[in-house]
């Protein structure tokens, strides 16, 4: 039994498992959970799962190389943590935790409007560049002003989030009483029990880890005295008007890479090309919009057969190890996000345990590339998958 409890966590499941113990129920659900019935969360990566690989043998592999190209600068493997809202949360100042560990791990992060960390503090954890993710808010002013803050801090690519017209309905966050704006400080149905059920995550986050709230909008949320302020802040200046023409100016005001998160659909990728966005990112937000729709591996095939040979194409919801990361490569993605893996990571242990976490990641990648006779990920193409 003893030995049991100190085994080191080998895949997704096992830090979800540890992240589960350490955080608030609360959190928790927040970050594993999906819109509706959680039909889209469970087949996204059920459909990761049953793409199939082609094993080929007898190929020299001792030389293996998992980098790629991205946006002209090199990745150590194809992979990108991705903008989680609040995602400072689940450990003390998570998101410049983060930044370290991908530092590390030779790969970009992905800042949230809504992180917990501001672009000041992130900046400060070393010189090479993070990207930074949007969302449209009425007030095209304070747009700019964002703007000009990421660029003054080594920002280049800048990721736009599409798929938030309306917010998506999530069961577990009504049952919890996080819906309706009341957020993680409301009346939330565990209450204090929650909070002395899990003393670790308390202590270290909820009582060191401030300042709380939305860290990239904090000089805007004027009067505000808890994060249920920022969070009715961004309830009423989240714009739901905004369309392709929004994209058109947005363009024309951001200097750096543009991509687009949130296409789902050919039509849409075609107008992303035609409005001048460097890239894209086949995405249906984790699951946690429009619960129903198709999975990203399902849409990355048709999406890149239509679009492929204009733009960046990145993917992610679903992408849960090193082997998926070869398979959305084979299926016409550039690289993957991850979102859910490096937050429970960091949840199960911190930066340490997120930096384990992405070097499993990168070895399951060199076996799936050594097993496909592709050593050098800049190789993968149709011919890694079954009849490809």
């Amino acid at each position: 039994m003893g030995d049991s409890l100190n085994l080191l966590p080998a895949s997704f499941a096992d830090f979800r498992r540890d992240a589960e113990k350490r955080l608030p129920r609360f959190l928790f659900d927040y970050i594993d959970g999906g819109a509706g019935a959680e039909v889209t969360l469970r087949r996204n990566t059920a459909d990761w799962e049953a793409v199939q690989l082609n094993q080929k043998v007898l190929v020299d592999a001792s030389k293996m190389d998992c980098s790629v190209e991205l946006f002209g600068q090199k990745l150590a493997m194809p992979l990108v943590l991705a903008p989680v809202g609040m995602g400072g949360m689940t450990a003390r100042r998570g998101e410049v935790q983060a930044k370290r560990a991908a530092d590390a791990a030779g790969i970009p992060f992905c800042l949230s409007t809504v992180g917990i960390c501001p672009m000041e503090e992130v900046a400060q954890v070393s010189d090479k560049p993070f990207w930074f993710q949007l969302y449209m808010l009425k007030d095209r002013g304070i747009v700019q002003e964002i703007l000009a803050r990421a660029l003054a801090h080594g920002v280049t690519t800048l990721v736009f989030t599409i798929d938030l017209a309306v917010l998506g309905t999530r069961y577990r966050d009504i049952r919890n009483g996080m819906a309706g704006g009341l957020g993680p400080w409301g009346r939330f149905r565990s209450g204090a029990l929650d909070y002395a059920l899990h003393p670790g995550w308390a202590i270290d986050v909820g009582l060191r880890g401030g300042p709380h709230g939305f860290g990239n909008i904090a000089m805007y949320v004027k009067q505000s005295k808890n994060p249920r302020d920022y969070l009715h802040w961004t309830g009423t200046q989240f714009d739901s008007s905004v369309t392709w023409q929004d994209i058109e100016w947005l363009r024309q005001v951001w200097p750096g890479k543009l991509v687009l998160k949130g296409v789902l659909d050919v039509a849409d990728a075609r107008q992303s090309v035609a409005v001048g966005a460097d890239g894209m990112i086949v995405s249906n937000h984790g699951g946690r919009q429009l619960d129903g729709v198709a999975s990203t591996a399902a849409m990355l095939p048709r999406i890149a057969d239509a679009v492929g040979g204009d733009t960046t194409l990145l993917v992610d919801g679903g992408i849960r190890s090193g082997q998926d990361l070869v398979k959305a490569l084979a299926l016409g993605a550039r690289a993957a996000l991850v979102g859910r893996p490096w937050v429970m990571a960091l949840a199960a242990g911190g930066q340490a345990a997120l930096s384990r976490m992405l070097g499993l990641y990168k070895q399951d990648m060199r076996t799936a590339l050594g097993l496909t006779g592709l050593p050098n990920a800049r190789d993968v193409g149709q011919s890694a998958l079954l009849g490809g």
